[in-house]
C-alpha cells in the first residue's frame, strides 16, 4: 500500500458498501474529508479504480482554484467525455425567455441521467470545495435526486481550521440520511516508522526514523515528499539524522510540499505559521523562557495551550490575524502533528526542519517586520526585556528610544547573570538604534571591554577608541580611558595607556578633581606593566602626597603603602594600620576598587589572609564585570595568591580561571605561575612541563607577571634536578624586580631561591650572602613566612650549631603563625568590621594556618640539621611532624623530602594514617562535623569564614578517608572514629607541638 493510502482501509470498504448499493438502484453521496496533505487525492483515485473494477463507469473531475471563475467547469468535467454533451452544456443558446440557471442545470442532469441508463455510475470529484459556485449547486441538487439511481458520488473536500473561516461545506444544506462522511486522520507514528523503514530500503538509524516522522507530520504529502529527498541519497552519504535546514534536501520535494500546503491554507493562516515559526527561531532561549514560566505558572496543557492566550495574541498581533482565531488554530495544528507542545506547554513544530520549510519561502525583509511587531507586542504585555531584545535581534533597526532601553536592559541583565554572547548581541544591537553621542560613548565602552575580554582584544580596543573620541560625561569619558588604559596595558603599552589617562586628565576634567585622582590612580596601576614609566610614575605620586596628600587621594595613597612594601622601607605592621585607616575614610565610587584591591594585596602579604579574602570579595562585588578595569584582574590575582599562600593547591588548580589564558596575551599570567608552583608541589611534574613549555619568554612583554612566572619555571627546574637553570630563572627574576624597585621578598622570594641553587650547586659563599641580604629584607617586613623563610636558608647556608639555631628559631616563628602583625582587632571600614578577627595570641585565624608552606620545609631543615649534629630522635620527631603536615596540605613533593631525609637519617618512617578519623585534618574535622549537625555548605562557609569551594573540598576530602558517600553518615562516621581515636588523634596544633619539643622523646 502507498504512503497515501496507509490506515484507509474503512474508507475503502465504506465505499464499496455503498458502490454496491448504488448498483440496486439507491444511490448516496460518499463525502470524504481531511486536511491538506491527507490522501485526500490518493483515497479517490483507489475509489475510482475499484469502482471500475467492479464494472461501474467512472465520472471524474478535479476541482481547481484557476477554474473557479467557470460556470459549471466542473460539471462539464464529469459529463464532457459522453454522448450529446455539447447540446446538454449549452453550447446553443437557450431559448428566449429561459433562465440559464434553469435551463442548463436540467438539461445536464438529464445527460447524467442518460448516463445512468447504461451503467451504474461513480461520479468521482475531487477537491470540492474549489469548485466553481454553479457546479456547487448542481451536485447538491443531484444529491437530493439520485437516492432512486444507480449513481454514487464520491467528492473529496479540504476540512482545516483556518485563520480566516471557511465558506459553508458541499452538504451543509443537505440532509445527512443522504450522506455518508468520514474524516482522514493522520498516519500513526506506526504506520509512518513502516513507511520510512521501507521506503528508503537500507538499515536507517533510530534516531533518523523518529526525525522524519516527526518532520512528516502525519501528512502523507509531506512524509512523501521528505523520503523523495532522502531516497536520492547513497547509503554510504546517508545522514544519521534529519538536517535542521531545508538547504541540506535535494531535489526540494519537502520544501515545495510545505509551500503547498500553505497556500491551500490562504494568506492569513500563512502568516500565523510563519510568524510562529519565526517566534520559535531560538530554539534556546525559549526552552529557557519555558522553564521559567513552567516554575511560575505550573501549568502543563498541551496544543494552543500551556501559555494559553497570551501566547496566542502575540502571534495574532505579529501575523495581523484575528485574535479569537488564532488559539483554535493551534490546537488543530497540535491534532494534525504538525505542532506538538514544548517545555512549558507552548506550541512548537514538530521538527526543526518543518519550522525551516515554513520560514523558507518567506522574504527577510517581512520576516524581520514580524519580529518587529512580536517586540511590540510583547513590550505591551510586559514581557521580560530579553524576550522582548531576542525579537529585537532579528529585526531590522526600529529607530525608536524604547527600542534601544530594551536592548540595553537586556544587556544589563545578560551582564549580571555572566552570560557574555548574549551582552555582547544585546549591545551590538543596540548601536543599530539612535542615541545620544554620550550614550553612545557609554554602550560602545561596555561593549568594547566584552570583547575584548570574551572575543579578542583585536575587536575590543577600536571600540573603546571610539568611545574615547565621542563627546560625553566626565565620569564616563573616566570609565572608557581606564578601560581603553587596561586593554593597551595589557597589550605591553604601558606608556600609550598612560598617555591616554593624561590626555584625558589635561583636556576634560578640570574642576573635577575626584576624577582626577581616579585617573592619577589608575596610571600607577597601570604603569605596573612597563618599569622604566613605573619609577617615574611613583616617583611623581610620591613626591605630590608629601607636598600634598589630598591631591592622590586614599587609593593613591594606599599605593604608596604598596610601594613602599615591596621596596622594603616599611613593616607589615605598619603597612596595614596605615591601610586600615585609609579603609576607614569616606571612598570615591570610582576610587573605591583601586583601594580594595591595594589593601587586599596588602593584607595578603602581611598574612592577613581572611582580612583579604574579605576585601577581594568586596571589591569584586563593587565590580562591574563588563568594564574593563585593571583591579578587576588584580583582585582575581590576590584571590589565587591567598590560596597559593594557604597552600591549598587542589582549590587552586580546580579554579578554572588559574590554568585558562588571559585574553589578549600571549605572555603567561600570576594564575599559571601559581598553578605551575602548585603542580610541582602536587607531584604533577611532567604537566607542570607541558605548562612551562607552552610560553615563549623570549620576547615578553616585561609585566610583574613575567617576574613571577620566571620564578615559578625556577622552581619547576629545582624540583626536576635542573639547580642551575633553576638558578638562571630566579637571578632574572631578580634583575626585572629589582629594576621596578621591587626588593622586598613579600612578592617573589628570589634570593633564598637563589641560595638555595648555590648550595646545590657548592656555591655555600654566594648562598650565604644572598640568604643575609634576605634576612635583612626580611626583618623590615617581619612576619611570620618571610622571617622563617629567610631564617631556614640562612641556616641552611651558615650549618653547624649556628646554622641549627637559626632553623630552630626559624619553626618558633613560623609555629607563631601570623602573630607578628598586629594584634586584637583591626581598625577596617563598618561593612567588614563585624567579620574582622586578628588573634592576639599568634594563633592562625579560620580557615588554616596561614605559614604552613613555609613551616613544612623549616621543620625538614631542622631535622637535617638536628641529624648532622648528631640527635636522631629529635630530627625523626621534626621530619616526620613535616611529613604529616605535607600529606595533610597533599604537598607530594615536601612529603618527599621529608621522606627522604628520614630515611637518610636511618629512620624508617611510621606509616601516616591515610584513612579514617587520624588522617582528618583539624579543618576536614570542623567542617565534617559542622555538615554533621545538618548544615549547609554555604552556612559553613559564612560561619568559619570560607569560601563555599573550600568547603566542598575539605567535606570531599573527609568523606574519602572516612570510607563514606553520603553526608547522612557523617554522624556515625565521625562518632565511630571517635571512640577509636588513637595514637595518630587529631592533626599537630600548637599545644602539641609544644608537648613534643618539652618531652624531646623519639615519636
Amino acid at each position: 500500500m502507498s504512503v497515501a493510502l496507509r490506515e484507509r482501509r474503512e474508507e475503502l470498504e465504506l465505499v464499496a458498501a455503498e458502490a454496491e448499493r448504488a448498483r440496486a438502484g439507491a444511490g448516496r453521496l460518499v463525502l470524504l474529508r481531511g486536511a491538506t496533505g491527507t490522501g485526500r487525492t490518493a483515497l479517490l483515485e483507489a475509489v475510482a479504480e475499484q469502482a471500475e473494477a467492479a464494472g461501474m463507469r467512472v465520472l471524474r473531475a478535479r476541482c481547481s482554484p484557476d477554474h473557479t471563475s467557470v460556470p459549471f467547469g466542473a460539471v462539464f468535467q464529469l459529463l464532457a467525455h459522453g454522448p450529446g454533451f455539447d447540446s446538454a452544456a449549452g453550447e446553443e443558446p437557450d431559448p428566449p425567455g429561459t433562465p440559464s440557471h434553469r435551463g442548463r442545470p436540467a438539461r445536464l442532469w438529464r445527460l447524467l441521467r442518460s448516463y445512468a441508463d447504461d451503467v451504474p455510475l461513480l461520479v468521482a470529484v475531487d477537491d470540492v470545495h474549489l469548485a466553481d459556485e454553479s457546479s456547487r449547486r448542481w451536485l447538491v441538487e443531484a444529491v437530493r435526486r439520485i437516492d432512486r439511481l444507480p449513481v454514487l458520488m464520491v467528492v473529496t473536500e479540504r476540512s482545516q481550521y483556518d485563520i480566516d473561516p471557511p465558506a459553508d461545506g458541499l452538504v451543509h444544506a443537505l440532509s445527512p440520511a443522504l450522506v455518508r462522511t468520514r474524516t482522514l486522520a493522520p498516519l500513526s507514528a506506526g504506520s509512518a516508522e513502516e513507511l520510512v523503514r521501507s521506503a528508503l530500503g537500507r538499515p536507517v538509524p533510530a534516531e533518523l526514523v523518529d526525525d522524519c516522522v516527526r518532520a512528516g507530520a502525519g501528512s502523507p504529502l509531506l512524509l512523501r515528499a521528505l523520503l523523495d529527498d532522502l531516497g536520492g541519497t547513497a547509503a554510504e552519504d546517508a545522514p544519521a539524522a534529519l538536517p535542521d535546514n531545508c538547504a541540506a534536501l535535494y531535489p526540494g520535494s519537502y520544501a515545495a510540499a510545505v509551500s503547498w500546503w500553505l497556500d491551500s491554507a490562504g494568506p492569513t493562516t500563512t502568516e500565523v505559521a510563519r510568524a510562529l515559526a519565526a517566534l520559535d527561531d531560538d530554539e534556546k532561549a525559549d526552552e529557557k523562557a519555558d522553564e521559567k514560566a513552567g516554575e511560575k505558572d505550573g501549568d502543563s496543557a498541551s496544543g494552543g495551550g500551556g501559555h494559553g492566550d497570551a501566547d496566542a495574541e502575540l502571534l495574532a498581533r505579529t501575523a495581523g490575524a484575528d485574535p479569537a482565531r488564532v488559539p483554535g488554530w493551534l490546537t488543530a495544528m497540535t491534532g494534525l502533528g504538525l505542532l506538538r507542545p514544548g517545555p512549558g506547554g507552548r506550541p512548537r513544530y514538530a521538527h526543526p526542519l518543518l519550522r525551516d520549510a515554513v520560514l523558507s519561502s518567506w522574504s527577510g525583509a517581512l520576516r524581520q517586520a514580524a519580529h518587529h511587531r512580536a517586540a511590540e507586542a510583547m513590550l505591551r504585555r510586559g514581557d521580560r526585556a530579553e524576550a522582548v531584545a531576542g525579537q529585537l535581534l532579528r529585526s531590522a533597526p526600529v529607530g525608536e528610544a524604547w527600542a534601544t532601553g530594551v536592548l540595553l536592559d537586556a544587556a544589563d541583565l545578560a551582564v549580571r547573570d555572566d552570560r557574555s554572547d548574549d551582552a555582547l548581541a544585546f549591545l551590538r544591537r543596540a548601536l543599530d538604534e539612535p542615541m545620544p553621542d554620550a550614550r553612545r560613548s557609554v554602550v560602545l565602552t561596555e561593549l568594547g571591554s566584552l570583547e575584548y575580554a570574551t572575543v579578542r582584544s583585536t575587536a575590543g580596543i577600536p571600540r573603546l577608541a571610539e568611545a574615547m573620541r565621542l563627546p560625553g560625561l566626565p565620569r564616563d569619558r573616566v570609565r572608557a580611558a581606564v578601560a581603553l588604559g587596561t586593554a593597551l596595558a595589557r597589550q605591553g603599552e604601558a606608556r600609550v595607556a598612560i598617555d591616554v589617562l593624561r590626555g584625558l586628565e589635561n583636556e576634560h576634567l578640570t574642576g573635577h578633581p575626584d576624577l582626577v585622582r581616579t585617573v592619577q590612580t589608575a596610571s600607577a596601576l597601570l604603569s605596573d606593566h612597563d618599569p622604566g614609566t613605573r619609577r617615574e610614575v611613583y616617583r611623581w605620586l610620591r613626591e605630590t602626597a608629601e607636598r600634598s596628600p589630598q591631591l592622590v587621594g586614599t587609593a593613591g595613597q594606599a599605593l604608596l603603602v604598596r610601594y613602599e612594601s615591596t621596596a622594603g622601607l616599611t613593616s607589615a605592621a605598619s603597612a596595614m594600620r596605615r591601610i586600615r585607616a585609609l579603609l576607614a575614610q569616606p571612598a570615591d565610587p570610582l576610587a573605591e576598587g583601586f583601594l580594595l584591591g591595594t589593601a587586599a594585596a596588602v593584607a595578603q602579604w602581611a598574612d592577613q589572609l581572611d582580612e583579604a579574602e574579605r576585601l577581594v570579595r568586596r571589591g569584586l562585588a563593587g565590580q562591574r564585570t563588563s568594564l574593563l578595569h585593571p583591579m578587576h584582574l588584580a583582585l582575581l590575582n590576590v584571590r589565587v595568591d591567598i590560596a597559593a599562600a594557604r597552600g591549598a593547591y587542589a582549590e587552586l588548580l580546580d579554579d578554572p580561571v588559574v590554568l585558562s589564558p588571559v585574553v589578549g596575551r600571549l605572555d603567561p599570567a600570576n594564575a599559571q605561575a601559581h598553578a605551575l608552583i602548585a603542580l610541582v608541589e602536587t607531584g604533577r611534574t611532567e604537566e607542570a612541563t607541558a605548562l612551562a613549555d607552552g610560553f615563549d619568554l623570549q620576547n615578553p612583554y616585561d609585566s610583574w607577571e613575567l617576574n613571577r612566572f620566571l620564578y615559578a619555571r625556577g622552581v619547576l627546574r629545582a624540583a626536576t634536578g635542573d639547580p642551575a637553570g633553576a638558578l638562571g630563572d630566579f637571578l632574572e627574576c631578580g634583575r626585572h624586580q629589582s629594576a621596578r624597585d621591587v626588593v622586598s621578598p613579600v612578592v617573589t622570594p628570589w634570593r633564598t631561591a637563589s641560595a638555595e641553587c648555590h648550595l646545590a650547586l657548592g656555591r655555600p659563599r654566594q648562598a650565604l650572602a644572598l640568604a643575609e641580604e634576605e634576612l635583612r629584607l626580611a626583618t623590615v617586613w617581619n612576619t611570620p613566612r618571610v622571617l622563617g623563610r629567610a631564617l631556614r636558608v640562612l641556616g641552611t647556608a651558615t650549618g653547624g650549631r649556628r646554622g641549627l639555631d637559626l632553623t630552630d628559631r626559624a619553626v618558633r616563628v613560623l609555629r607563631e603563625g601570623a602573630g607578628g602583625v598586629s594584634a586584637g582587632t583591626p581598625d577596617v571600614t563598618p561593612e567588614a568590621a563585624p567579620e574582622a578577627t586578628a588573634d592576639g595570641d599568634g594563633s592562625a585565624a579560620p580557615g588554616g594556618e596561614p605559614v604552613e608552606t613555609e613551616l613544612i620545609p623549616a621543620l625538614i631543615a631542622q631535622g637535617r640539621g638536628l641529624t648532622a649534629v648528631g640527635d636522631r630522635a629529635r630530627a625523626r620527631e621534626a621530619l616526620r611532624e613535616a611529613a604529616e603536615r605535607a600529606e595533610r596540605l597533599g604537598a607530594v613533593r615536601m612529603r618527599a623530602s621529608a621522606e627522604a631525609a628520614l630515611r637518610e637519617g636511618g629512620a624508617r618512617r611510621a606509616a601516616t594514617a591515610r584513612t579514617g578519623s587520624g588522617s582528618l585534618t583539624a579543618s576536614e574535622r570542623r567542617i565534617a562535623e559542622l555538615a554533621a549537625q545538618s548544615r549547609t555548605n554555604m552556612e559553613i562557609a559564612e560561619l568559619l569564614h570560607l569560601a563555599r569551594r573550600t568547603v566542598e573540598t575539605h567535606l570531599t576530602s573527609a568523606y574519602r578517608k572516612l570510607g563514606i558517600r553520603r553526608r547522612a553518615e557523617l554522624g556515625a562516621a565521625l562518632t565511630d572514629a571517635g571512640s577509636r581515636s588513637g595514637p595518630t588523634g587529631p592533626g599537630p596544633g600548637p599545644d602539641r607541638d609544644r608537648d613534643r619539643h618539652r618531652r624531646g622523646t623519639q615519636a
